[in-house]
């Protein structure tokens, strides 16, 4: 690359964008038999955290409804301290997509480290589970 070549900047160098939804230690219980953390448990710390940001948004309950272009860019091992940080990608009329971004900060180290991040949906749903519009500034619509 020359100088005056000018790249976008990459999220593993810039650091953890958006709100912190989560903070967790990954721990020996949530490993497979070979001692690395399972994908699916990171997955649902993902998943919770962008729960509590979508159910913010939405100031109801969500649910999630899709899960799109995961990224497992490197393991998560015991000890890490994961993080998991959110930024709106679109609200639609009930539905809230939320691009989650999973960090982590290994032991003995200061600096994060992008491990996983995705798309995920969730729609606002009604106090019979029935999905429900979203204003555009986030509150829920009366039905």
């Amino acid at each position: 690359m020359t100088e005056t070549q000018v790249r976008a900047p990459n999220p593993a160098e810039t650091g953890p964008r958006g709100d912190l939804c989560i903070r967790t230690l990954a721990m020996p219980a949530d490993t497979n038999a070979n001692g690395d953390i399972f994908g699916g448990w990171l997955l649902s710390q993902m998943d919770l955290g962008g729960g509590v940001f979508a159910s913010k948004i939405a100031q109801s309950r969500t649910v999630t409804v899709a899960i799109d272009a995961m990224n497992f860019r490197k393991a998560v091992y015991v000890g890490d301290l994961v993080s998991v940080h959110a930024n709106l990608v679109r609200v639609g009329r009930t539905s809230i997509t939320v691009h989650l971004e999973a960090w982590v900060v290994r032991r003995k180290e200061m600096q994060s480290i992008l491990v996983t991040d995705g798309n995920f949906t969730y729609v606002s749903i009604d106090d019979d589970g029935r999905p429900q519009p979203v204003r555009p500034d986030g509150a829920p619509i009366a039905t």
